[in-house]
């Protein structure tokens, strides 16, 4: 209750600031494996309490250009929802992979309970009521995702998730790599 409590407030503050401009943005140069298992470090007693498996596939030469703090922001609240929606046993895979126009594409795969169509549709959306309930009855509001995809737009990226109910849910995003300096933000 209490981790769920701070990681409302957590989100509601980042956005805060966010939207008044008060959010420094300071890209620079991140290893991307090394950062990834930093980050996910903070959600092995949520995940080990499901039994759940949660792999990185990361090759340890892959770098990106980001806001270390937004970055991780990103990283968390996509890991923290795979862990609420998927069941006791699942598997969470974090992978990541040079594409073109020097982007790195970042993916969350869960074998979680899905969403449908209309869901997709509305969960990057603040204006939508897009929250639900986790496997274990885990609260959500939907907004790290609507933060996770101002702090990707931010980095000139793109988030997009591909599901099926049932079967669980992919998130991806893409993230400038370390050759792409010209970011004007």
């Amino acid at each position: 209750s209490a981790d769920s409590l701070y990681e409302l407030l957590e989100n509601l503050l980042e956005w805060s600031r966010l939207q008044r401009g008060m959010t420094s943005f300071t890209p620079k140069k991140l290893q991307l494996n090394q950062k990834t298992n930093h980050i996910i470090r903070l959600h092995i007693d949520s995940a080990n309490k499901k039994n759940l498996d949660l792999d990185i596939n990361i090759s340890e030469d892959l770098h990106v250009f980001a806001d270390e703090y937004m970055f991780a922001s990103i990283v968390r609240n996509l890991t923290s929802n795979s862990i609420k929606f998927t069941p006791k046993g699942g598997k969470i895979t974090l992978s990541a992979k040079p594409v073109e126009n020097n982007l790195v594409e970042y993916a969350i795969h869960d074998n979680g309970i899905g969403m449908d169509k209309d869901m997709i549709e509305k969960i990057f959306c603040v204006d939508k009521y897009n929250n639900r309930q986790g496997t274990e009855g885990e609260p959500s509001t939907g907004l790290g995702l609507v933060l996770c995809k101002e702090f990707v737009e931010k980095h000139g990226g793109r988030i997009w998730v591909e599901s099926e109910v049932g079967k669980g849910s992919t998130f991806y995003f893409t993230i400038p790599s370390e050759n792409s300096l010209e970011i004007s933000h």
